[in-house]
């Protein structure tokens, strides 16, 4: 055993812990969406989604976005107020 074995084996190591998080993040993102796929089946959770997310509307009706300073939407877009 040389000098530079313990901090190579801690190092591998850190990295090897840091991976495993990654992964643990990674598994529970999915199973997030396998739960969203689940209720995108359902066609009245399909309007919701597309009328939340893409402000999409029907034919017959108007929408109106209301802009509040520190909305999260206008943060998430990069718009300055």
């Amino acid at each position: 055993m040389d000098n530079y074995s313990y901090f190579d084996h801690r190092f591998l190591n850190q990295q090897i812990n840091e991976l495993e998080d990654n992964k643990k993040y990674y598994q529970e993102e999915i199973e997030k969406d396998q739960e969203n796929i689940k209720q995108l089946k359902n066609s009245e959770q399909i309007e919701k989604y597309a009328r939340e997310k893409y402000y999409m509307k029907k034919d017959s009706e108007d929408i109106y976005i209301i802009d509040f300073e520190g909305d999260s939407i206008t943060e998430a877009a990069g718009k300055k107020p």
